[in-house]
């Protein structure tokens, strides 16, 4: 286990944020490299990038041959912990090499992390199959991330400003990287409070929400229809909620809610199309990973941020994937990535605000 993370002084007015290339195979890289080049994104925070040197190079040189490409930052102009690749990096395919690469890159940007060079990281996609092939048995990089840091509580929520209403939306997920048939299983009163605490925590900590409501969807159609489609909500949701509202009186917990129609606010706020918004929630709390992403991919794909909570430090991602099949073609979207570091820089600055009010 690596030291305790220290957290900059609220006198250093930018967060020092150290970016992972994630799988140097498919468009972490580019889309690395296309955020840095926005003026807006430079003068927040001090960014490091954490990969190969010679690969970036070898990207910047590529991409500048393609017709119609956004600005893109020099990498020699960037800051680098470099960190070479050790095997031979095909771009569009994962293998071996490309997740011992991005592996490495992780464990890297946590280290120097924890020792407090840095107060967040922010990380480009991975492929868990490379990770896999390479012999990195995990279901992702939030739990490499929460094992390095030494926490058993910790949690992914994905957070995204609507581009129409400046509304953000909030949504937790009780269950992540697990099979469906496991959910009910995995499910129980004790990891939804589990959940539930790190929800609480994260909005009062790194969004200043000291009194809110938060939305928490049932399990089964229609939230089991008093039994009828399913008896989870009976059995325990229903009397863990009731519970839980004693427990927390200074928020508002609306439940369980049918999961098809949980979604009708949050789509009002994003989208506008009514003048009150429907009084959405401050956060929402899904119960499975399509529960919760599918709305979330709907609404905001090319602007959402997995933000790994319950961490001593912040770690932003974008909500997509490595997107092997359009690498080295100058088209990925960087609009997520510039999302996640704009993310990770309020977080940041909310926490040492936080800290600085306890």
């Amino acid at each position: 286990m690596y030291s305790k993370v220290t957290v900059t002084s609220h006198k250093q007015l930018r967060p020092r944020l150290v970016v992972t290339l994630g799988d140097p195979a498919g468009i972490g890289p580019e889309v690395v490299l296309k955020a840095l080049a926005d003026a807006d994104v430079r003068k927040k925070c001090d960014v490091t990038v954490v990969g190969s040197r010679d690969l970036l190079a070898q990207v910047y040189t590529k991409l500048n041959l393609t017709k119609n490409l956004d600005t893109i930052a020099n990498p020699a102009e960037l800051s680098v912990l470099d960190v070479p690749s050790q095997g031979e990096i095909i771009t569009g395919t994962g293998n071996a090499a490309s997740g011992k690469a991005s592996f490495a890159y992780m464990e890297t940007a946590i280290a120097h992390t924890l020792s407090g060079k840095f107060d967040a990281i922010v990380t480009a996609p991975i492929a868990k199959s490379a990770w896999k092939a390479a012999g990195y048995n995990y279901p992702g990089q939030t739990e490499l991330l929460a094992e390095k840091s030494g926490v058993d509580r910790f949690g992914m929520l994905f957070v995204a400003r609507s581009p129409h209403t400046n509304w953000t939306l909030r949504t937790l997920l009780a269950t992540t990287h697990i099979p469906l048939s496991q959910v009910s299983q995995v499910l129980t009163p004790q990891l939804m409070t589990k959940k539930l605490d790190l929800l609480v925590e994260c909005l009062e900590k790194d969004f200043g929400i000291e009194r809110g409501r938060i939305a928490i969807a049932g399990l089964n159609p229609h939230s089991g229809e008093q039994g009828q489609l399913g008896h989870e909500e009976q059995d325990w949701l229903i009397p863990w909620l009731e519970q839980e509202r004693k427990n927390r009186p200074l928020f508002q917990l609306d439940g369980p809610v049918p999961p098809d129609t949980m979604w009708v606010k949050p789509g009002q706020a994003w989208y506008g199309n009514s003048a009150t918004f429907q009084n959405p929630a401050d956060a929402y709390l899904a119960l499975y990973h399509d529960q919760g992403l599918i709305p979330v991919k709907l609404m905001a794909f090319d602007r959402a941020v997995n933000t790994s909570i319950g961490l001593p430090f912040v770690r932003t991602s974008p909500d997509h994937g490595t997107a092997f099949d359009i690498a080295g073609k100058g088209i990925a979207d960087a609009t997520s990535m510039k999302a996640a570091i704009h993310l990770a820089v309020e977080l940041v600055c909310q926490r040492i605000a936080f800290k600085e009010s306890a």
